[in-house]
């Protein structure tokens, strides 16, 4: 069963509300999707495609996410309504909320369009109530792995799927 958090489902960022450092494009909204939804689809494509292509095929350990396993889906738009990035939650054992299928389109990087959805899925677990978040990403992810060091993530050691999947990375952020 998919389930959203409390808060406000549609978030419109301007530069006045990002955190002090951040850039955000202006327009950019953040809204729940269904993760099935035709634009949430295409962005998954995406983002699978580029994966596969930097491991030569799907190397993802564990259960692969779907609509019943994610409790919340988020996409990014700008102004004109273009999908621009997108990002989940999934529970994990505790409470605890693992970012699931975090991506941005290429040309949209570099933007604040990563951190801007980022802040929304720590809202949104803290929404659900979870102490902390918990993410894996390839060693070939160089560009996600600066990023998530750089929003205050700390390497872990692997957890659940991951044990032992020697091309995975994971990292914590309490909240």
């Amino acid at each position: 069963m998919t389930t959203t958090p409390e808060a406000s489902p549609s978030t419109t960022t301007s530069p006045s509300d990002a955190p002090i450092g951040t850039a955000v494009p202006r327009g950019l909204s953040i809204d729940v999707e269904h993760f099935d939804s035709p634009d949430a689809q295409r962005l998954r494509a995406a983002q699978r495609l580029e994966i596969d292509r930097s491991y030569g095929g799907d190397t993802e350990p564990g259960e692969k996410p779907t609509a019943d396993s994610i409790a919340v889906f988020f996409l990014a738009r700008d102004e004109d309504g273009t999908p621009l990035g997108c990002g989940g939650l999934r529970l994990v054992q505790d409470g605890i909320t693992e970012v699931k299928r975090m991506y941005v389109r290429p040309e949209s990087r570099g933007a604040g369009v990563s951190s801007a959805i980022l802040r929304r899925l720590e809202e949104a677990a803290i929404d659900l109530g979870s102490p902390a978040l918990v993410l894996e990403t390839g060693d070939q992810q160089k560009r996600a792995i600066g990023f998530y060091e750089r929003e205050g993530f700390t390497r872990i050691a692997n957890f659940g799927p991951y044990v032992g999947a020697v091309r995975s990375i994971c990292y914590s952020k309490v909240l």
